[in-house]
């Protein structure tokens, strides 16, 4: 490994270096607070030892007049560094945000849901612990040995104490560290499953509440529930447990302190003021550690929230700057492509090879689970467990720019999703809208008359997942999508699954339309009426080719073979 690469930073460790000015007006901001800080004692001192015994008003007035100046720059300085900080967490989220938006989509393509989901939480957790006082902590902590050291000025008696209660409030962080880090993370984990669970029925209420499921998937989510209960509650008592230890150490800290000056003013080696100032900055010297103990249990989701991002964004890189943008023709291959699901040995499709022209309609036939919506996932690149090469234009699909080639492919899953917005919003698909190419796909696909029956016309809101209108109705809408634009790669996953005869006489015409316009149509289907505007036939079993060529032969091939004339008998 090269000096270089030990040395270069994540792409999550690069966003945050990019901040080290801020950090460092933030730190020197606490070095003002810290050294201030040190304003308390002295003005003990000169009390006790100065005004007490001259009694002389005029040094009180101006011994307090400018402590209280000191105190303002304090405050001043405490200000200005969360001031800095929540500034600091507003531009991160800016700088990731973003950048953390497509390596989420990517890792749900790649069937890393959780990765996915938990991705803007983590980066609100890690936003809010350096914009908290956990990191004010850090800051605070480098100071200690300053507060040692003159508490050993004082007296060597005064910082041997401080310094026995330093390495006992240390030795409780280390521990608290070394025992919790497991416990909170697996507490964390189980809740978010537990919370995915709980979300992914509640996203089929209507199919569970009317079969009487939802008694039946009670206990599956209960028993989750209550194992993340149990480990957050072992994770919580853990807390508690180094939180009161904590706090026995600090109460001790402070009548064992004044204890140890106390013994010294009897003995003639301290002063009363000094006493008291001594008992002070003891005090503030086990302040920052004792603030890092409190924020520990924030400290370490931080630090897992840290990873999980850095997790994803190294595993989901942004896309290279000089990926191809020209506009594609359409023509698509497929080069001994197979296709692997998690957990399973056997591929769902098995060296395919296909080469698919511009202005040409394929249509994939095929039993259920032979590889159809595999196929068709693979043809636009959402299917990233491939081996084998998918080319558009002779060139692989991650070699294209996204955002540039999204506008020119059209897909049609099998599971509709439409989005909460208008029907021209999601025709458009949440662009710009263009009202002639929101038309002409209305148009293509028979719907516009019936949109213009609404009495908003093409700005009705559709509801969240499309639920205010029709399985027909959603199923034409997204097919106006996929043509939107006139696409050059135009997948449709049975396409005709939820059309009745019109909305099928509106998918042929869609069809041929896209035809016309020299757009490579692709259609994976079970029913036969699609087949008349099919130049190609392919037909798959078992996720491999069975029969592939020209519509007449396929079908010819696949009709069964004529039975004999039957003997005579006698």
């Amino acid at each position: 490994m090269t000096p270089h690469a030990f040395f270069q930073r994540s792409e999550l460790t690069q966003a945050l270096w990019s901040f080290r000015r801020e950090f460092v007006m933030v730190g020197l901001f606490s070095m003002l607070a810290n050294v201030l800080l040190l304003a308390p004692t002295l003005y003990m001192l000169q009390v006790f030892d100065r005004v007490m015994i001259s009694q002389s008003e005029l040094t009180l007035l101006l011994v307090s007049l400018i402590t209280l100046f000191l105190f303002m720059v304090m405050a001043f300085a405490e200000w200005m560094r969360s001031q800095v900080l929540v500034s600091t967490g507003v531009r991160l989220d800016r700088l990731l945000g973003s950048r953390i938006f497509q390596a989420s989509f990517a890792a749900q393509i790649s069937r890393q849901e959780q990765g996915a989901t938990r991705a803007f939480g983590d980066l609100l957790q890690l936003r809010q612990f350096l914009t908290g006082q956990g990191i004010f902590a850090l800051f605070d902590a480098p100071w200690t040995p300053i507060y040692l050291a003159v508490l050993f000025g004082l007296h060597p008696f005064l910082g041997a104490v401080a310094l026995c209660f330093a390495l006992a409030q240390a030795a409780l962080a280390w521990f608290g560290h070394r025992k919790s880090v497991a416990p909170s993370e697996a507490a964390s984990l189980a809740a978010s499953q537990a919370g995915n669970y709980l979300q992914s029925k509640l996203r089929n209420a209507e199919v569970l509440e009317p079969m009487g499921m939802v008694h039946h998937l009670r206990p599956h989510w209960a028993r989750r529930h209550r194992e993340a209960l149990g480990l957050q509650g072992e994770a919580q008592a853990l807390t508690h447990r180094i939180t009161a230890w904590s706090k026995f150490i600090r109460y001790s800290q402070q009548s064992l302190g004044l204890a140890a000056g106390a013994l010294l003013v009897i003995d003639g080696q301290l002063s009363p003021g000094e006493m008291i100032a001594a008992n002070v900055l003891m005090t503030r010297t086990l302040a920052p550690i004792d603030q890092l103990v409190g924020s520990w249990r924030g400290f370490i989701s931080a630090r897992a929230a840290f990873g999980r991002i850095e997790s994803l964004l190294r595993g989901f890189p942004a896309a290279a700057p000089r990926l191809h943008r020209d506009a594609p023709a359409g023509a698509l291959a497929l080069r001994n492509v197979s296709a692997h699901a998690p957990g399973r040995e056997q591929p769902l499709l098995q060296d395919i090879n296909l080469q698919l022209q511009p202005g040409s309609v394929t249509v994939i036939l095929g039993p259920s689970s032979s590889g159809k919506s595999t196929l068709a996932r693979c043809m636009i690149g959402v299917w990233p467990p491939v081996s084998g090469d998918v080319l558009l234009d002779g060139r692989p699909l991650d070699a294209w720019d996204r955002g540039t080639l999204g506008p020119h492919l059209g897909y049609l899953p099998q599971d509709i999703e439409l989005f909460d917005g208008t029907i021209a919003e999601n025709i458009a698909r949440f662009g710009a809208v263009d009202a002639e190419k929101v038309i002409a796909a209305t148009r293509s696909t028979g719907l516009h008359e019936m949109i213009l029956r609404y009495p908003k016309g093409y700005d009705t809101p559709i509801g969240e997942a499309g639920g205010l209108l029709s399985g027909g109705q959603r199923q034409r809408v997204a097919l106006a999508r996929a043509v939107y634009g006139q696409p050059r790669l135009v997948v449709l996953d049975e396409p005709n699954a939820n059309l009745d005869d019109t909305g099928e006489a509106a998918l042929v015409q869609a069809v041929r339309d896209l035809k016309a316009g020299g757009s490579t149509v692709v259609l994976v289907t079970h029913r036969p009426g699609i087949l008349a505007v099919a130049d190609r036939l392919i037909t798959l079993r078992h996720g491999a080719v069975e029969h592939e060529g020209e519509r007449d032969a396929v079908l010819a091939a696949l009709r069964p073979a004529p039975s004999g004339p039957r003997p005579l008998t006698t």
